[in-house]
């Protein structure tokens, strides 16, 4: 399951990452955030009402917004 489908306040563990899939300077700032294999980290809303984008993710003790597009390059293993 990628990130941008989890649902949210479900927690997951960062299975892999489609690096190739993002920007050179999209994949700098997710390293920069945290985002890696084996991290935990759970969505916890969209910017809308109906929209996931952008969507706010825990990661660590942090709350960062990506965008869903981002998201989608991060696959998941949910834990609950």
């Amino acid at each position: 399951m990628t990130l941008d489908l989890l649902p949210f306040r479900i927690e997951g563990v960062i299975r892999t990452i489609d690096w190739p899939a993002l920007s050179e300077r999209d994949g700098r700032r997710l390293r920069e955030l945290g985002f890696d294999e084996g991290v935990a980290v759970e969505p916890l809303h969209g910017g809308g009402i109906t929209a996931r984008d952008p969507l706010a993710v825990r990661i660590g003790r942090m709350t960062v917004a990506i965008r869903a597009a981002h998201a989608a390059a991060v696959t998941v293993d949910p834990l609950k």
